[in-house]
Formats: C-alpha cells, sequence, structure tokens
C-alpha cells in the first residue's frame, strides 16, 4: 500500500510512502483517525451544550409557573378565608336576631296573654324535604361552602317564620289594644271605693226611695279622675244636679259622664284616651261629700256602670 502527497505548487516535490508494513498502516490511521476524533468530540460537546441550555431554560420557566401558581392559590385561600370570615360573622348576627326575636315574642305573648301554643318562640320553626341523593359533597369540598349556604337558608328561614309570627302578634296586640281604647272599662278613679250603686236607693238628702242613674266613687278631694274609654269631650262645664261634669262620647253608642268634680281639666271638642284625667274629684253640685258620680247611657238610656266597671278586654 502506497500514500502519495503532493504539492500544489511544485508537482515534481510529491512524497509516497509505501505501507507495507503494519506499522506504516498503524500510523496512516492515527493520522487519519485525529480529525475526525476531534469533529466527533466537539460536535458531542455542542450537543451536550444545547441540551443543558435547555433544560435550563425549562427548569426556570417551571419555576416561575409554579411560583405564579402558589401566588394564585394563596389569594384564592386568602380571599376564600375572608369570605368564611364574613359568613361567620353573618350567621352569629342571624342568630341573635332569633334570639331577640325569641325573647321579644315570649314578652308580647306573655303581655298579651296569648294563647302559648299559637306562638310558641321557643320552638324550632319547621324545617323538611326531601333527601338529597347527592350526600358526598363535602368530600370533594373540603371547606364545604354547600354546607355553609344551608345554615344561611336556615337561619332565613327561622328569622322570616319568627318575623311573620311577630307581624301576626303584632296586629293581635294593635286590634286589641283598638278595641281595649274604643270598649269603656274599669273604674273613673285610680283610688277610692263604690259608695252607692245603680238603681233605687235611699236619698241622702230627704231620705226617700229614688232612682240612682250611675255608681258613686268616694274619695278625697282633689283625686285623678280618668276616663273609662276613648273618645271625644262633648261637655265640659257646669249641669244643673251635677255640679262640674266631664261628658265623653264613645264609639257604639255609649257615652259617660263624670259629676261633682273640683275642677275639669279638659275642653269641649277633644279628645281623650283610656286612663286619661279629665277632672279632679270634688263634691260640687247636689252633693254630700267629695266622690265623682259616674254614669253610663247606650243609646240614649242609661245602664248599670257595673257591668262595664268589671269588664274583662279579649
Amino acid at each position: 500500500m502506497k500514500l502519495i502527497f503532493v504539492n500544489n505548487k511544485n508537482a515534481s516535490k510529491a512524497k509516497i510512502f509505501d505501507f507495507n508494513s503494519l506499522a506504516h498502516i498503524g500510523i496512516a490511521s492515527v493520522i487519519l483517525g485525529i480529525p475526525m476524533s476531534l469533529g466527533l468530540f466537539i460536535g458531542h460537546k455542542v450537543t451536550d451544550l444545547k441540551w443543558e441550555n435547555l433544560f435550563q431554560n425549562t427548569l426556570v420557566e417551571m419555576e416561575v409557573q409554579i411560583a405564579n401558581q402558589r401566588d394564585n392559590v394563596d389569594a384564592q385561600k386568602e380571599e376564600l378565608e375572608d369570605s368564611l370570615n364574613a359568613m361567620t360573622v353573618k350567621l352569629a348576627q342571624l342568630r341573635y336576631r332569633i334570639v331577640r326575636l325569641d325573647a321579644l315574642g315570649e314578652e308580647l305573648t306573655n303581655v298579651a296573654e296569648i294563647d302559648q301554643r299559637e306562638f310558641s318562640f321557643s320552638q324550632e320553626p319547621g324545617l323538611g324535604g326531601p333527601n338529597s341523593l347527592n350526600t358526598d359533597r363535602s368530600v370533594s369540598n373540603p371547606i364545604n361552602i354547600d354546607r355553609y349556604s344551608e345554615k344561611f337558608a336556615d337561619l332565613e328561614h327561622a328569622v322570616l317564620g319568627q318575623e311573620t309570627q311577630l307581624n301576626v302578634l303584632k296586629s293581635v296586640l294593635a286590634d286589641k289594644y283598638l278595641r281595649s281604647e274604643q270598649t269603656i272599662a274599669g273604674k273613673p278613679v285610680r283610688r277610692g271605693w263604690m259608695s252607692s250603686d245603680y238603681g233605687m236607693r235611699t236619698d241622702p238628702f230627704h231620705g226617700k226611695r229614688q232612682w240612682h242613674a250611675g255608681v258613686d266613687f268616694a274619695g278625697r278631694k282633689g283625686d285623678d279622675i280618668v276616663s273609662i274609654g276613648s273618645g271625644v269631650i262633648t261637655y265640659s262645664g257646669v249641669k244643673s244636679g251635677y255640679g262640674l261634669m266631664v261628658e265623653i262620647t264613645h264609639n257604639d253608642g255609649f257615652v259617660t259622664r263624670y259629676a261633682h268634680n273640683d275642677k275639669n281639666v279638659v275642653e269641649l271638642g277633644s279628645t281623650v284616651k283610656k286612663g286619661q284625667v279629665i277632672a279632679k274629684m270634688g263634691s260640687s253640685g247636689r252633693s254630700t261629700g267629695p266622690h265623682v258620680h259616674l254614669e253610663v247611657h247606650k243609646n240614649g238610656r242609661t245602664v248599670d256602670p257595673s257591668s262595664y266597671i268589671n269588664r274583662t278586654i279579649r
């Protein structure tokens, strides 16, 4: 085997190597293999560097994405915690409202003397509904927003029920109050005693039997005389036999008279409420001592005031 090296500038100076021996072959292999090995090494290094840069860039990008996701999760967690805190506060407020409504309802029921079975504020309101087929929502939702929503719905239902009961109770109380105000009942004095009944009696001046058209309540001069029902003052002044007198016109054809007063404190045409002071006790007119003479007229005729004095409003 021969290897010829030619000089481009001087072809006559070409060199010939004879590789007849194994040593010559080995030298040729080394000479030819060095450039090839060097090329492969350099190419391998370039490839490794390229993949290493790509891997590093990928890692950086993944770290950025993970950091962003962590920030998003933290933000959502914080927002959720704020929402849960707000919901907890609202739940507490709703429970407080229910407690107040219960207490107020019980008190109003007692004051109004209403059957507890009709307005039982201490009893839980009726709740119900079909069982849901999906009973495992809490497993996939650890925070269980649905449970909070259901609690809100239950509490709002309870508050609505209590408020409905209170509105009905207020209506009953208002109706009872109006009936109580418009219905004549009770005594015309805050202190004193009945000294003379309605009907036939012995007259204190001449001792003969004579009709007494009202009842008398004795007391001390200057004691308060109060109205036994709301109405309008249709007379306030002196009337023969009655002395100083106040007359009140009520609903349903009722008229009441309060006589022998020391002083009237209401004027003609004014309105009065039940229990309002209308005069001061005295002994004016045909009288033997401080007292108030009470008459009750129904459709123009006198009736026994005793049945109204002891009357109970229901």
